[in-house]
């Protein structure tokens, strides 16, 4: 009765409980009316859900993140930390605005200030990485540091690593283990599975090193450790949808026709799995078209216009040839930029003379699976798949494996791709004039996305 007086907290609260389903049944279409209604009187935590809940419908509809990114900067500029948060996002991955990253610095650095913990985690990367910002240990370090006491896990992976290294903090091993002992307690928090590998890694070592009493005492400060909520500021940011949901895994893709057709591996987006990529347009949703499970490979289709890449037959590839690759490796210790892996064809068969695969010096890491192998004209040759497990190589030799990768032949993709017609069709024809590696480069860049899935 209120809300439909006119009362704007009654039409917030209204919303609030149409979209929670708190004492009536939920309704998001209701919920986003009452909502609109009251971020159009300038209620700042009306206007941070309208945003959040904008960017939830641009998943399916990308216009929408025009929307979204209004309703967030009134609200962030209300200083509203979970409205800023989510600014730094959009500016990040360029959704509903041009991508920004000395922008979207700003803003998961306002938004941390008030204690935001993703918002302390993101401003520690960007600080981590020199990304919009100087590089500087010390800021990221510390940032990982606030994030870690609130509890959450991949601050506390990150900043075992800054005490183990001694960066931006004076090297102590014994925090280390503490650090990496509460990340491995949550490990299902953590972003990806590489980097709780990476913490069961790290923790192993260290308790090879580590004296008795230095484990005892990491050991304690763990038990005893008790996550430091941030006081409250409205820091929260709004939605589920921005703030919390973390993909299970990561890969890298390629665009392979200019309406959205792109190519990764199986084992990174299988049949019915929820899937956004990361494109220049922003994150956008992709469905799982067809998949190859015998040669590891995976047709996906989102919406919208992109520069894709040719693909060329494998059988004319020859020993030593050079091959290079764009993808997104470690998203969750490397960042989300693009990375270049460069190298030479090692050997025309793979593992255990495979003749599928190719066996590539290129450095690819988890994360770099799904990603297009070039040649020096920029034709796709191969997909990244695999690189050789260390355990395997230990096992059987008692050494580690350097730069040993594989790549499915692009002999393969091209016949996976004659059964789907409306594709085959679409295909880009081969390059067959010499190129500077650059433009390669910067073309295999254009083409190539990170694969979340969900």
């Amino acid at each position: 009765m209120a809300a439909e007086q006119g009362n704007v907290e009654a039409q917030y609260e209204l919303a609030e409980c149409l979209y929670y389903g708190l004492g009536i049944p939920k309704d998001e279409a209701a919920a986003t009316k009452w909502y609109l209604l009251a971020a159009e009187k300038g209620h700042v935590k009306a206007q941070t859900s309208v945003g959040a809940l904008y960017a939830t419908y641009a998943e399916k509809t990308p216009t929408f993140y025009a929307d979204a990114f209004k309703w967030s900067l009134k609200a962030a500029e209300q200083n509203n930390a979970g409205a800023q948060f989510n600014l730094g996002l959009f500016y990040s991955y360029g959704n509903g605005v041009s991508q920004d990253y000395s922008e979207a610095f700003k803003w998961f650095a306002k938004a941390a200030q008030q204690g935001a913990v993703y918002a302390q985690y993101k401003t520690a990367q960007m600080y981590d990485q020199g990304v919009g910002v100087v590089k500087s240990d010390r800021e990221a370090a510390s940032w990982y540091l606030k994030a870690s006491e609130q509890g959450l896990a991949n601050a506390q992976a990150c900043i075992g690593g800054f005490y183990f290294d001694g960066r931006g903090v004076a090297k102590d091993e014994t925090n280390a283990y503490k650090w990496w002992l509460l990340a491995k307690a949550q490990k299902n928090e953590l972003s990806n599975p590489q980097m709780g590998l990476a913490v069961e890694h790290n923790l192993q070592f260290l308790e090879t090193i580590l004296t008795p009493a230095q484990r005892a005492e990491g050991q304690r400060m763990a038990r005893d450790f008790t996550p430091r909520k941030a006081a409250s500021t409205d820091s929260s940011v709004s939605r589920e949808s921005l703030a919390e949901a973390r993909p299970q895994s990561t890969g890298s893709g390629f665009f392979i026709t200019d309406d959205g057709y792109l190519i990764t591996n199986q084992h990174v987006a299988d049949e019915g799995a929820s899937v956004r990529v990361t494109t220049s347009n922003g994150a956008i949703a992709a469905k799982v078209i067809k998949v190859d499970r015998a040669n590891d490979l995976a047709l996906l289709k989102a919406e919208g216009k992109f520069v894709p890449l040719a693909i060329t037959s494998s059988r004319g590839v020859r020993l030593g040839s050079t091959a290079a690759t764009v993808g997104f490796p470690n998203v969750g210790l490397q960042g989300y930029s693009p990375k270049l892996a460069k190298g030479e064809i090692a050997s025309l068969a793979g593992i255990q003379d495979d003749a599928r695969h190719f066996q590539i010096s290129v450095p690819v890491q988890p994360g770099n699976s799904g990603g297009a192998l070039v040649d020096d004209r920029g034709n796709v040759i191969g997909v990244v798949v695999a690189k050789l497990s260390q355990k395997a190589a230990i096992a059987t030799t008692g050494t580690l494996a350097e730069n040993v990768s594989y790549a499915v032949k692009s002999s393969y993709l091209l016949s996976f791709l004659e059964s789907v017609p409306e594709v085959a069709d679409k295909l880009k024809e081969p390059n067959t004039t010499d190129r500077k590696f650059e433009d390669v480069i910067k073309d295999t860049e254009r083409a190539a996305v990170l694969v979340l899935v969900y």
